[in-house]
């Protein structure tokens, strides 16, 4: 069975051409999605791959590549997802059907891009990270207490009649990230001069 799946972005686009192009391709089935290609959690592709029987020689079908997927690691994931569960998939538009031996192939080509294109990136943000150390910075997030604010939450966490809770919503931060800066919390303190 041939399963549709057709996506538009925004409220005033409309999915017609997309559909009427699903249905001319022999979809019994068509879901049609209103949200963002980047968007992780769409409830009508999740519904058009529950609907889809697996090893049974279902196939997903979309106008367009970018109507799955908005970038090349997010398809490659998404076709191998259905890959592992037996289901086909075919775009329309790129005349990509990974049912046939050149479908599969053209689509492992695509992903040995994306796996080159990962490769790139991670080089590039290592070669960034390596010359901003040469010239002294250092990447992170900053810490979230300093020092004169360690100083007063010691001071503060002396008296026994403060909580925990109370030092780190007066300096703005969740009791855990002060326990995480001051291990042990109240009971790791040094005594303080009598």
């Amino acid at each position: 069975m041939l399963i549709g799946y057709a996506r538009v972005s925004t409220q005033d686009q409309n999915a017609d051409l997309q559909c009427d192009a699903l249905r001319a391709a022999g979809c019994e089935k068509i879901f049609v999605e209103l949200a963002s290609g980047g968007q992780r959690d769409r409830p009508q592709l999740k519904a058009a791959l529950d609907y889809a029987r697996p090893d049974a020689g279902d196939v997903l079908v979309v106008w367009r590549l970018d109507r799955l997927a908005r970038s090349l690691v997010q398809l490659i994931e998404t076709v191998e997802k259905l890959e592992r569960r037996g289901i086909g998939f075919r775009s329309l538009t790129e005349a990509i059907d990974t049912t046939s031996a050149g479908g599969r192939l053209i689509f492992h080509v695509f992903g040995a891009m994306a796996e080159f294109e990962r490769a790139v990136i991670r080089e590039r943000t290592q070669a960034g990270l390596t010359a901003a150390r040469a010239r002294g910075r250092v990447g992170g997030r900053p810490p979230a207490l300093n020092d004169k604010d360690l100083a007063a939450a010691r001071a503060l966490l002396r008296d026994p009649a403060i909580s925990v809770e109370a030092v780190a919503r007066r300096l703005g931060v969740a009791a855990s990230t002060l326990y995480r800066h001051l291990p042990g919390g109240r009971s790791a303190l040094e005594p303080g001069p009598d």
